[in-house]
């Protein structure tokens, strides 16, 4: 995900993003027990869904093969799904 700071290493651990997560939340005055690496990410990805309601973006965003996958992970709801289904006209 990002460079090591050691040379033989190419990458920080995912330990380390997580003690760096907890590290930056309590920077900024936050409880660190209330965030970490999957709430972030899932936050962002539930922000640009909200924002967009497209879901196939939020899916390669994730990484996820399957849509199935992207709404249990955002748990978009079914009045979710039918209000964006009224705004697309065919």
């Amino acid at each position: 995900m990002f460079p090591s700071r050691f040379h033989d290493r190419p990458h920080v651990s995912t330990r380390q993003y997580a003690r760096l997560v907890r590290d930056w939340v309590a920077a900024i005055g936050l409880d660190p027990s209330g965030y970490g690496t999957l709430s972030l990410r899932r936050t962002k990805a539930a922000l640009i869904y909200r924002k967009t309601g497209n879901l196939r973006a939020v899916q390669l965003l994730l990484g996820h093969t399957k849509v199935d996958s992207t709404v249990r992970y955002l748990g978009v709801e079914l009045e979710d799904a039918l209000s964006i289904a009224e705004k697309i006209d065919i």
